[in-house]
């Protein structure tokens, strides 16, 4: 699970000497080494402050430094700095595992050096950087606050999916379009404050379970999947999978096909890295199989602050409420393990209807937006070219 980028972005000539540099990543926090690493892991905080009104969306200093240790894709930043300090950071990901032609940037500028054309120079050194790694594929975020769709509801930008919109007059809006990125995408961004009420947890599990039945069973772990139910999830990832619409023209990196070493190896990844999963997986009784699962990520060093990955069931099995189902129970789940948990974010498509209603039935309510913008870098020519 990664969290998406807040990011504060910047379009104007250039007002100050910037000096862009790749970030050394220190061995632990206490290295004397480690001085623009806190600087730059500030940077983030203050912008989502910005952004969203609280820190709840940005990494710590050990979390940050944690990612580093991803198997599954490099990461690099590089900073900008002015008169010696950092004003601005660009994140860059890059997947080792497939889509070896994507990049992946959070973009970063300190609200004062905003529209100072600090952005502009990190953003052109990030897609150099990705073209000497041989990656031609770019994608970047622009957050937008519920209150900021509605000061420019007039004026939309809907993305090639069709569904939703970002703000067309917003700095950040103007600043992609001008720097040659598409809007491909929007995903809505909720929020729902823990624990659940008591009463509303009663009544959604007695909705649920008159849909369903009788017809399924739940089933609960935590961090590590029980071995009988190992290549069952690795079967439901990849069919649920191959359930999206092909219709969406969403820029979705394609998905790698899961089998039992994968999800382990995925596992290992995330205990390395203190994370906790709570997962709660729903099996169809008469035919054995699990056809849902929805899991709740806790970070390492701040466990007040959950996140919602994803919420999968099987297209044949959908129309019993059973998402509803398996989503209050792991809730519940999250409360009773980790009860310091005071608020759970999630990202969903707005086409997403089913999962937008459950998770309004839960309490989410809608935070903003994030848009997913593309573009394609040209090929390096060779010297033979």
């Amino acid at each position: 699970m990664k969290v998406s980028g807040r990011n504060g972005w910047d379009d104007a000539p250039m007002a100050k000497d910037v000096k862009i540099e790749q970030l050394w990543i220190p061995d632990s926090l206490e290295a004397p080494d480690a001085a623009d690493f806190l600087a730059a892991v500030e940077v983030g905080r203050k912008v989502r402050m910005q952004t969203w009104g609280s820190d709840d969306l940005a990494y710590g200093p050990l979390e940050k430094l944690l990612e580093f240790a991803d198997p599954y894709e490099r990461q690099l930043i590089l900073v900008a700095k002015v008169d010696g300090e950092i004003v601005g950071t660009v994140d860059i990901a890059l997947p080792l595992t497939d889509n070896l032609d994507l990049a992946e940037f959070t973009l970063d500028i300190l609200p004062e050096f905003q529209r100072q054309g600090v952005g502009r120079k990190l953003l052109q050194a990030a897609e150099q950087l990705a073209r000497n790694e041989g990656r031609t594929m770019i994608l970047v975020d622009t957050n937008h606050p519920g209150a900021s769709l509605h000061e420019f509801e007039r004026a939309q930008l809907v993305p090639g999916s069709g569904q939703g919109f970002v703000p067309l007059e917003s700095r950040e809006v103007e600043f992609a379009q001008r720097t040659g990125y598409t809007l491909q995408h929007i995903e809505q961004f909720s929020s729902c404050l823990l624990p659940l009420d008591s009463k509303l947890v009663a009544d959604l599990q007695a909705e649920a379970e008159e849909a369903n039945n009788g017809r399924y069973r739940l089933h609960h772990w935590t961090d590590r999947c029980p071995d009988r139910w190992l290549e069952a999830v690795a079967v439901l990832e990849n069919q649920a999978g191959a359930d999206v619409d092909p219709s969406l023209q969403v820029p979705v990196e394609q998905d790698m096909v899961f089998d039992g070493a994968i999800l382990r190896e995925a596992e290992d990844v995330a205990i390395a890295q203190g994370r906790r999963t709570v997962v709660t997986a729903v099996e169809h009784l008469a035919s054995g199989a699990l056809v849902g699962l929805t899991t709740i990520t806790v970070l390492a060093h701040r466990a007040d602050v959950v996140f919602q990955d994803d919420t999968l069931v099987l297209q044949e099995h959908r129309g019993n409420k059973l998402g509803l189902l398996i989503k209050v129970a792991n809730m519940e789940r999250l409360t009773e393990q980790f009860p310091d948990a005071r608020v759970i974010y999630t990202w969903n498509a707005p086409e997403n209807r089913y999962l937008l209603t459950v998770n309004q039935q839960l309490g989410f309510r809608t935070a903003g937006v994030t848009g997913i913008w593309q573009k394609e870098l040209p090929h390096l020519r060779t010297s033979n070219s």
